[in-house]
């Protein structure tokens, strides 16, 4: 365990103030792979009080949780820090096959919000980000330089990243140097 995760600080921390407008941590969250077939939508959906996306590469949420879709039956939803989601989907989705599994400690979230953020990722991403391309509430798990990430367009220049904790800093250096270039 690295000293970072074990004094309960985030990665970025540690950078001492290596920054640029417009990227920042992610609010502190419970994170959740759910993976399971149509049998298990409705359940979630009542704890969740919302419905999970079933089109592909989207997001569906409320102000506090979130779903991305990551697969056919793979989601990754996201929670107010201490949410103990597990529990409560495991209670309402009973029997059907599933599986609830908690990744609050192998990722966190980046936020990059800024007029430019689409042309910042591009740097490192080779999906096209042009808003027509790739919209408000789209979600993807891609490659972010030799990162794998998952992107979320949450604004029309706003991204949310999640990234394992152990490439956090690679991925927020790299960012940084990106943003440079358009300085």
């Amino acid at each position: 365990m690295s000293d970072v995760i074990a004094a309960g600080r985030t990665p970025f921390e540690a950078l001492n103030g290596l920054s640029m407008p417009g990227l920042s941590a992610a609010p502190d969250r419970t994170r959740y792979i759910l993976r399971g077939r149509a049998g298990i939508l409705a359940p979630v959906a009542e704890v969740l009080g919302f419905a999970l996306p079933t089109d592909a590469c989207r997001a569906t949420g409320s102000d506090q949780r979130h779903a991305l879709w990551l697969g056919p039956d793979e989601w990754l939803l996201l929670s107010p820090a201490g949410d103990r989601l597990d529990k409560a989907l495991a209670f309402a989705i009973g029997d059907v096959a599933h599986s609830v599994v908690e990744v609050s400690h192998r990722q966190v979230g980046i936020v990059l919000d800024r007029p430019d953020a689409a042309a910042v990722l591009s740097v490192g991403c080779a999906l096209d980000l042009d808003l027509a391309a790739f919209p408000v509430g789209m979600c993807t798990r891609t490659m972010f330089a030799k990162t794998e990430i998952v992107l979320w367009r949450t604004g029309e220049n706003v991204f949310q990243i999640e990234v394992w904790r152990s490439f956090a800093d690679y991925l927020w250096r790299y960012l940084v140097l990106a943003g440079a270039e358009f300085a």
